[in-house]
């Protein structure tokens, strides 16, 4: 999805900029931003050499050395953690209003990284600069760097280079898993390491349990939905790097057929909710949408046949893209459409 499921409510927030400008100007003086002269592959070096990557929008990186002061959007950070590669800064859900981690923080202590922004359109600029940074990461859904506002990302794109990770469109979750492997190697990740070994072939196994138990229980059908105050949203199983991958893997998705401007998701009244009738329904598990006992509340939720049967399974929409992560997402969607009944 191009939007986060938070932003269509609450994505107007204001940036505190101020001073930024002088900081952007400081540091590009100082060669903060160094841009690639050629298209070289993929690929890091010593600390003291030269560092670039070629990232999912085309766009050769580099910096004169392998990036330290890394800042990512809190998922991608997340991923680059369980690789073993730390960063300085995150933008992005990173902690809930109890002070809890966000879903999308993954394994990270959220406690040893300056949070540039916890919401949509929320990036504290000057506290970008001070950080540093050598190198700024994110996915890409549509062309643009996911997180980044756009009122203010001229301002950071100047401070440092920037790389995106394709996670919609054309890629399925296996590509974008690769994309991000190969990111994390080029960053000094060792992807000979037990635990990243162990990782991606549980992710391996995950997936062909996946396929065996879509084989074995054939005809169960699947809506991927999230909730908010007002609409529930019926996703497309076309246009997410995740549920492409599914699809790929046997899962039959009930595809919504009047879909919004941008072409992954229906919006529904609540009154029109029931429209689309399925067996097991995916939900958006993300903070800011409505979870299973808030949607309680709603008649229409309430008589889906999947609900009734009490087969709701969360759906890890912005997923961590590392093996380790997305390993559990295969395996716990097996086991739902396992032991899920024909109900609709």
């Amino acid at each position: 999805m191009p939007k986060s499921r938070i932003s269509p409510f609450t994505r107007r927030g204001v940036i505190a900029a101020g001073g930024a400008l002088g900081l952007v100007a400081a540091l590009a003086a100082c060669g903060g931003t160094d841009e690639a002269k050629d298209g070289a592959g993929d690929k890091g070096s010593a600390a003291s050499g030269a560092w670039s990557f070629t990232d999912d929008l085309g766009k050769p990186v580099s910096t004169k050395a392998k990036p330290k002061n890394i800042v990512a959007f809190t998922g991608t950070a997340a991923a680059l953690y369980d690789y073993g590669i730390p960063v300085k800064g995150v933008f992005g859900p990173t902690r809930t209003a109890d002070g809890k981690p966000d879903v999308q923080a993954g394994s990270m202590d959220i406690s040893k990284v300056e949070i540039l922004g916890n919401v949509y359109d929320e990036f504290n600029v000057e506290k970008y600069a001070a950080l540093q940074p050598d190198l700024l990461v994110t996915n890409t859904w549509d062309g643009t760097y996911w997180y980044v506002p756009e009122a203010s990302k001229d301002k950071i794109l100047k401070l440092a280079p920037a790389a995106a990770i394709k996670v919609g469109g054309d890629v399925t979750l296996d590509k974008a898993l690769e994309r991000t492997a190969d990111l994390a190697k080029s960053l000094g990740a060792d992807m000979n390491a037990k635990n990243t070994v162990d990782a991606k072939a549980r992710f391996e196994a995950a997936a062909a349990k996946l396929r065996e138990a879509t084989k074995a229980n054939p005809g169960i059908k699947v809506l991927v939905g999230s909730g908010s105050a007002d609409l529930f949203y019926a996703s497309t199983p076309d246009t997410s790097a995740d549920l492409k991958y599914f699809k790929s893997l046997g899962v039959e998705f009930v595809t919504p057929d009047k879909l919004d401007e941008g072409g992954f998701f229906e919006s529904l009244s609540w009154e029109n909710a029931g429209k689309y009738k399925a067996d097991v329904v995916l939900l958006d598990n993300r903070t800011g949408t409505l979870q299973p006992e808030e949607l309680k509340a709603k008649a229409t939720w309430a008589e889906l046949p999947a609900v009734k049967a009490g087969q709701i399974t969360p759906r890890v929409t912005e997923p961590i893209y590392s093996y380790a992560k997305c390993a559990q997402i295969l395996e716990d969607l097996a086991k739902s459409i396992q032991n899920a009944k024909k109900v609709s």
